[in-house]
């Protein structure tokens, strides 16, 4: 119970000195933006193949279990990975975006 109670008072004390970060002049933190984008994009990419690593060994557990409803899992598989697969892709338009403007 301690403990949790040293976690709130250090996640109020950080959100009470938010407006303190945003004093700094506009120009500095652009250098942060490609450090940002390439660990956010790494982020993004590496969770993404975990997801799809993951549905793909539930599916192929499946399949094994009940090769009968190889459709319809098959069906779902692939759209589960295109969902997958597009968090990535927003990811790096955003980025992209956001880098190059």
């Amino acid at each position: 119970m301690k403990k949790l109670q040293y976690v709130f008072m250090a996640l109020a004390a950080l959100l009470i000195a938010t407006p303190a970060f945003g004093q700094e002049a506009a120009g500095a933190a652009a250098q942060w933006v490609p450090l940002a984008a390439g660990l956010s994009m790494a982020l993004a990419a590496g969770l993404c193949g975990l997801g799809q690593g993951k549905a793909t060994a539930s599916a192929t557990e499946a399949l094994a279990r009940n090769p009968g409803a190889r459709p319809g899992i098959f069906i779902f598989l692939i759209l589960g990975l295109a969902f997958i697969e597009s968090l990535a892709l927003f990811t790096f338009v955003i980025i992209f975006l956001k880098v190059h403007a």
